[in-house]
């Protein structure tokens, strides 16, 4: 289990770097709910590399896992309704959104705001590969997160 620990933490880290490659090497600035998701990933992330590191016994995972599958499940919502605006952008309003000033005044977005900092519109579809946008993209693959997450919590109730 501690190999799948350190997988799902460096598939989180490859997810951030490439939202990164996105934003400074492509141009495309995230909106709100891209940071949200980037802090989802981030949660799942860093609690992937601590139940690594720490290696515990089973009630540890569980703990850890439970952890891991909050902060994927809120990801997935981030992103199912990151996917429904860019669907539907006539339910979204223009302007500053109470999300983005509220992650703009975080002190994360002071202290690293190449990462944290929402400059973005969340309605705008700049990239997409395979006919699927960056939110359909994140939305797959926190669904793929939580699924692992949920398996390997019902895994260690049979350890």
């Amino acid at each position: 289990m501690r190999t799948i620990f350190l997988l799902i933490f460096l598939s989180c880290a490859s997810l951030i770097g490439y939202a990164l490659y996105l934003q400074e090497i492509k141009g495309l600035l995230p909106c709100p709910l891209c940071v949200a998701q980037r802090m989802a990933y981030w949660g799942v992330g860093l609690t992937a590399l601590l139940a690594f590191l720490h290696n515990p016994k089973k009630i540890g995972y569980r703990l850890y896992g439970g952890f891991m599958l909050i902060f994927a499940l809120l990801g997935t919502l981030i992103a199912g309704r990151h996917a429904w605006l860019i669907r539907y952008p006539e339910s979204f309003e223009c302007g500053i959104s109470p999300e983005e000033a509220f992650l703009n005044a975080l002190p994360i977005a002071e202290w690293w705001p190449a990462m944290f900092e929402a400059n973005g519109d969340c309605a705008d579809v700049s990239w997409q590969f395979l006919s699927l946008t960056i939110p359909d993209w994140s939305l797959i693959a926190f669904l793929i997160l939580f699924l692992l997450v949920g398996y390997l919590v019902m895994k260690s109730y049979k350890l």
